[in-house]
Order: structure tokens, then sequence, then C-alpha cells
């Protein structure tokens, strides 16, 4: 069988994560990498669905749990979408539910981001702040009320949370961590709702 190598990008939309997140996995050993000779890396599609197979039958460590976290949600939001289409979603071209869906990855890769910083996680806040208005951007160009701009945005935060109360079923998690995790989800996504809010008021 020909071996299918895929570009950083390409191995990031199949592991469905941001591709700084598989840059860090591989730098760190997690996912076996081959380099160009120009340098540039390249994943075996074979080596990374292995590597999915193994994320859901193994569980992890407190010190992983930002992947795990961000796997989970990934699949998680997808399952919900897939099982029940919101209606918001009914007046989104194809082209809108793209751009959602890319600005949905961007948006569960900070919050990986703000759960595994050590600090106050300031300028994570800003970005979140910056997400939220091209969420209200798109959902004003897309003839979105501000009631449905908010409704697909609590969605995910409905979600992202949901993912974190099933962490401990499926990680090895401690409950203080878990909590700590709760914490930042909901104040990083409450920065997004805010500035929808804000966005569509003209602020």
């Amino acid at each position: 069988m020909t071996q299918q190598l895929l570009n950083l990008r390409g191995a990031a939309e199949r592991l469905a994560v941001h591709p700084s997140t598989l840059r860090r996995w591989a730098d760190n050993g997690d996912v076996a990498v081959l380099f160009t000779p120009g340098g540039h890396r390249r994943f075996d599609a074979a080596v990374l669905d292995q590597f999915i197979a193994d994320q859901r039958t193994h569980k992890r460590p407190d010190n992983d749990l930002p992947a795990v976290w961000q796997t989970q949600a990934i699949e998680q939001t997808r399952k919900e979408i897939g099982e029940r289409p919101r209606p918001w979603m009914g007046v989104q071209s194809e082209e809108n539910r793209l751009q959602y869906r890319a600005l949905g990855q961007q948006l569960v890769g900070l919050a990986m981001q703000y759960i595994a910083a050590d600090d106050d996680g300031a300028d994570l806040l800003v970005e979140a702040d910056g997400i939220g208005r091209a969420y209200a951007a798109m959902g004003m160009t897309a003839g979105l009320s501000l009631t449905d701009a908010l409704s697909a945005s609590m969605f995910f935060h409905d979600t992202l949370i949901e993912t974190s109360l099933q962490l401990p079923e499926t990680a090895r998690i401690r409950p203080d961590a878990n909590r700590r995790i709760l914490r930042r989800i909901n104040k990083l996504l409450n920065a997004v709702h805010l500035a929808i809010a804000k966005a569509y008021e003209g602020e």
C-alpha cells in the first residue's frame, strides 16, 4: 500500500486539532513526524489514524488534559450538530457554515491554550474578544439576529462545558483539575458572548 503523507495543515485537519497543537505533539514525540529535505513536516496518514484510535481507547494523565479535552470537544460538537441541527444553521449559506466551522476550531484551540496557561491568560481573553467579534460579523452578514447569533455561541458554550463535565469518565482527572477547566472555559466563552453582543450594539 502506498504511504500517504500529509502536510501539517492536512494532518491537523485529519486529527481535528489546530496546527499548532499538532506541531507541539510532534515536537514532544507524541506523534511521529517526517521532515522533507527542505525541513517541512510530513505525517503518515496511517499513523495519524492509529493515533486517533489510541486516543479513544486510552486515558491520559492530568498534564495532557488540554489535548484530551480538545479532541473530545470537537467530536462532541460534530455529534451534537449531526444529531440535532440548530435553527440558526438553516439561514446560513454553505460558505457561512464553513467559516463558522473554521472559527469554531480556532475557538477550541484557543480554549485549549487557555486551559493550559499558567497565568491569567489575559492575552487569550483578548483573542476571545476578537473571535466573538468575528462571529458577530459573520452573523450580521448572514442576516442573523442578535438572539440567533448568541444562540449559536451558547450552543458551543454548552457543548464545551458538557465535554468538560464528561472528562472524569474519559480521563484520569482530579476534581480540582476539572473544576479549573470548567471555570476557565466558562470565563473564556463569556468573553466571546459579550463581544458578540457589543459588536451587534455597535461598540
